[in-house]
């Protein structure tokens, strides 16, 4: 999931507040439910912040579902060329390689996810048609695109508009997972499965949202 330098989901665990003093050490129940809390966090964070608040952006994985639902929104066949703004493990331009033979491009800041990426499209058999950059999304060249794809917080999306009216070609599509773009009515918008409780008790199924550049 999807600033512009996005971070693999911590793997310490988190601190614990008590209010005495114990001798017998309390066991680490929290470290499990780490993809939860940050997870939650997303969407506290999204929903809670202003378009212009420049909240670092945590990768939180696109469940694959999800990422099948949006290619098929997007109408993704051969010749299209996906680019994934925020990439993280690659799965999105690999899907779209290996289920209809795109051409895909990620962009993503962090070099573990980046090497992840490089090492599943190799092993999926499609390193010869997607390519992950180590580039800044706000700035990345973005014109090849016939189709991009978002999981990102409101600012950034909202902060890619002038970009998207400019540099994209009329009849590219733009499919965003979880979060739409302010002031961009969508020519879709598709709510799948159950809503799902999170910590904090937020209840938020997964939603798609598609453009299409006139």
């Amino acid at each position: 999931m999807n600033g512009t330098e996005r971070k693999p989901l911590h793997r310490g665990g988190l601190k614990t507040r008590s209010g005495h003093r114990t001798s017998t050490p309390r066991p680490n129940v929290v470290q499990p439910l780490r993809l939860v809390v940050f997870a939650c966090q997303f969407v506290l964070l999204s929903a809670a912040a202003p378009a212009d608040y420049r909240d670092e952006i945590p990768f939180v994985p696109t469940p694959i579902e999800v990422v099948d639902r949006m290619l098929e929104i997007a109408q993704v066949k051969r010749g299209d060329v996906v680019y994934d703004l925020g990439s993280g493990d690659g799965r999105i331009v690999i899907r779209a390689a290996k289920k209809y033979g795109a051409r895909g491009v990620g962009i993503e800041m962090d070099a573990l996810l980046l090497e992840k990426a490089r090492r599943a499209a190799a092993a999926e058999g499609v390193a010869h048609l997607v390519e992950f950059r180590a580039e800044d999304a706000l700035q990345t060249d973005i014109s090849p695109a016939t189709v991009v794809t978002l999981y990102m917080l409101p600012w950034f999306n909202d902060a890619m508009k002038p970009k998207f009216a400019r540099d994209l070609k009329p009849g590219a599509r733009i499919v965003a997972h979880d979060f739409g773009i302010e002031g961009w009515e969508p020519e879709r918008i598709e709510v799948l499965g159950k809503p799902v409780r999170l910590l904090g008790g937020v209840h938020r199924p997964h939603k798609i949202y598609l453009w299409r550049i006139k």
